[in-house]
């Protein structure tokens, strides 16, 4: 039976600020936004791919499916997988606009074996590890040159 990825819920406090880094820094797809602005529905969200979104849950949401209102503390990371083209267009993103690189960029496990991961984190400090996958990359990564 596959199983995918339906979506991901990040508790956030500025969802304008998160909003721009989805849209702008990541370059994904913004879905409901207006509607959320006007009030419509109750949150809005990104579009990863087809198949996959984000959730941004403004505080009055935090606690919905939990019995507690720890936001952040469950989240370790997510991990987005991108062609090595479009991942080194994010790094390049990353570097003009100063966000910052955690760790990377370095050899990971994933679901497809093992791919090149950086790590940097949104506005909220949400870790993000972004990677592609290549057999048997030679190539110098993006961050580290300067």
């Amino acid at each position: 039976m596959p199983i995918h990825m339906d979506h991901i819920v990040l508790n956030v406090n500025d969802d304008d600020k998160m909003m721009l880094f989805y849209t702008e820094v990541m370059k994904f797809t913004p879905e409901r936004l207006q509607e959320y602005r006007s009030g419509k529905v109750p949150f809005p969200s990104v579009r990863i791919n087809t198949d996959t979104i984000i959730d941004l849950f403004p505080k009055a949401l935090w606690s919905q499916g939990r019995n507690d209102d720890k936001g952040h503390t469950n989240l370790n990371h997510f991990c987005i997988d991108l062609d090595k083209p479009d991942w080194d267009r994010l790094c390049q993103r990353l570097r003009t606009k100063s966000i910052p690189i955690e760790q990377g960029p370095i050899n990971r496990w994933g679901a497809h074996g093992t791919g090149i991961s950086i790590y940097f984190c949104d506005p909220e400090n949400n870790l993000i590890e972004a990677r592609y996958y290549e057999q048997g990359s030679n190539q110098k990564p993006c961050l580290l040159d300067s």
